[in-house]
């Protein structure tokens, strides 16, 4: 049935883009809810609306930057580079375990700051999970739509439960890593040929 809607490569693609998003999507809802944590209850609901409302904005319009940027001939290059830093952190962080608290100053005095302390701190952390994905999806818009919905879905709903899988099943992470090199490799590799050539 699979077989019949993808072809290999889309359901090898697929596959990657799935635990790209497993082993980086968890991050964003933490900070989440660390900054959320900060405020009374009846405040904690609208800051985790709002932090998540305008994570999924700025995700679709990375998303979209990115994938029309890694078309561009030598940005591939430093694409492929950013992604193989990534591996190496996720690696000192997620495999060996390394200390992942965040530092994030938050200033519960007031709710557009909460928001935007969210919303920078999704910035600098979508970036490596946008990359992976639409480096990994490359010329399959669908597979790239479907690699943004699903990264919001868990960041959305998931985060905790996908941390505490990670922790329990190392091969996830290292499936995670696995997927994110082959992409950062093939990035490279491609920029190299066509500059070569």
């Amino acid at each position: 049935m699979l077989a019949e809607v993808f072809t290999p490569e889309q359901i090898t693609i697929l596959t990657q883009i799935i635990f790209i998003d497993l082993v980086l999507a968890g991050d964003n809802a933490i900070i989440i809810g660390i900054v959320a944590s900060k405020f009374p209850p009846e405040q904690r609901k609208k800051v985790i609306f709002w932090g998540i409302g305008g994570a999924v904005v700025l995700r679709i319009i990375l998303t979209l930057l990115t994938a029309f940027l890694l078309q561009i001939t030598g940005l591939r290059l430093i694409g492929g580079i950013l992604l193989l830093y990534i591996v190496y952190k996720l690696y000192v962080d997620v495999i060996k375990g390394a200390s992942k608290q965040e530092n994030i100053q938050v200033d519960s005095s007031s709710f557009f700051k909460a928001i935007w302390t969210v919303l920078l701190a999704d910035f600098t952390m979508s970036l490596d999970n946008v990359l992976g994905v639409a480096g990994a999806a490359g010329h399959h818009y669908h597979l790239l739509i479907f690699g943004l919905i699903l990264s919001i879905v868990l960041m959305a709903v998931a985060a905790n439960l996908i941390s505490g899988w990670i922790k329990r099943y190392r091969w996830i992470a290292w499936l995670g890593l696995l997927a994110i090199l082959i992409v950062a490799i093939e990035l490279i590799y491609t920029d190299i040929k066509i500059l070569i050539l």
